[in-house]
């Protein structure tokens, strides 16, 4: 797609740029009309290859489906230059001249984002402004009204949405590996943006695709899309906030198996796992830092359950191992009391490592050991040689 400068320059005051600038408001619904219909023969061509293409892959046409996947792509690329150009000839014009609506001006705002990713961040650049443009046509199509238009298109634009989606949630994966030895505030960065790219995916995606499966395909996690839905209303607390993001990461074991792979999902687990520790260490009252234990607890299953039982390559043998004795005796427990004591000798065992900042939550753990009789609550003091008690 063509790139043009999207710089706006101050108006001139002279009385022809005045006449000029006049002309041009008069002629904008013009032009937006005239990109408005080159916009919907661009999607009705792309529709049409679509789905010549999709009934040519279901009776398995294997020649006539490459010939039609080509052209399908080709059209594709016309319809989103289309309305790439609409941005440019339209909403530009408006926002420069002062009649663009509030969606309009965000939008362009947007744009001007995305652009400015091209020279450092080319891949996330270009899955992100074809995202765009799929998502403001999207937008503008519901809001003309034509129920069959949208049901006809939908088909289209989830496969085209869902596959930028997991190219660009795949490319923060391989950003994350990369930055294994990056700076702590570059890797932040990074978790930060696979989260909220999961939470846009499920908040407007997720649902068209309920929507249109007629499968069923999502029955299994139709009880956590429940429960994330509960955490979109309203301002969150960092415990709610990180609970939000432990039924993201759970949803995306299932959604993002392949874009999300299991080493980037174990490293936004322990991020989770640090950032819920500091939680239970910082609050300041008893009722909040159970709170947080609680949800700790969940995490620690959740983490278990869903990744660590499925990981088949492990780089040290002995970690292999201390995961299978635990994960044989949890998968066995009958109790919750069991299940939390299992869970807390765990953790005392992943925080094993001699970290000062860790030892007021190992603390902590120890606590609740010692509650449970797993284990004994030494005095501080000892006895020295004259028979004297010291405390230490």
């Amino acid at each position: 797609m063509e790139e043009r400068s999207l710089k706006v320059l101050p108006a001139e005051t002279t009385f022809f740029n005045k006449l000029s600038n006049t002309l041009t408001k008069l002629l904008i619904p013009t032009k937006i009309g005239l990109n408005g219909v080159m916009i919907t023969i661009k999607r009705n061509s792309t529709l049409k290859s679509y789905e010549l293409y999709k009934e040519a892959e279901k009776n398995g046409e294997i020649d006539k489906k490459e010939a039609l996947a080509q052209r399908y792509e080709e059209s594709y690329a016309l319809y989103l230059e289309s309305i790439d150009k609409f941005i440019m000839d339209s909403v530009y014009k408006k926002v420069k001249n002062g009649s663009a609506t509030t969606f309009e001006k965000n939008a362009l705002s947007t744009y001007y984002t995305i652009v400015s990713l091209k020279d450092n961040e080319y891949l996330e650049y270009k899955y992100r402004k074809q995202k765009f443009l799929l998502e403001l046509d999207y937008e503008g199509l519901i809001n003309s009204g034509k129920e069959k238009n949208v049901e006809r298109y939908k088909s289209l634009y989830i496969e085209k949405i869902d596959g930028l989606y997991k190219g660009i949630l795949k490319n923060y994966s391989v950003k994350l590996a990369d930055g294994q030895k990056a700076k702590r505030t570059e890797n932040v960065e990074i978790y930060k943006n696979i989260f909220s790219t999961l939470e846009e995916y499920i908040k407007n995606v997720l649902p068209i695709k309920i929507e249109i499966d007629k499968n069923n395909s999502y029955s299994k996690i139709i009880q956590e899309y429940e429960e994330f839905d509960k955490y979109t209303v309203g301002k969150l607390d960092e415990k709610e906030f990180l609970e939000k993001n432990m039924i993201l990461l759970g949803l995306s074991r299932s959604l993002f198996t392949h874009s999300l792979p299991l080493v980037a999902a174990e490293q936004c687990y322990e991020k989770l796992l640090r950032d819920t520790r500091n939680l239970i260490i910082n609050v300041k009252t008893e009722r909040k830092r159970e709170e947080a234990y609680r949800m700790l607890l969940k995490l620690v299953e959740d983490y278990n359950v869903k990744l660590l039982s499925t990981k088949v390559y492990w780089d040290k043998p002995e970690e292999r191992e201390a995961y299978k004795k635990f994960w044989g005796a949890y998968s066995k427990s009958n109790s919750s009391e069991e299940k939390e004591i299992l869970s807390l000798k765990r953790e005392l065992y992943e925080l094993n490592n001699g970290e000062a900042k860790w030892e007021p939550i190992r603390k902590f753990y120890r606590g609740k050991l010692v509650e449970f009789g797993e284990m004994r609550a030494m005095p501080n003091t000892c006895k020295s040689l004259e028979g004297r008690y010291i405390k230490k």
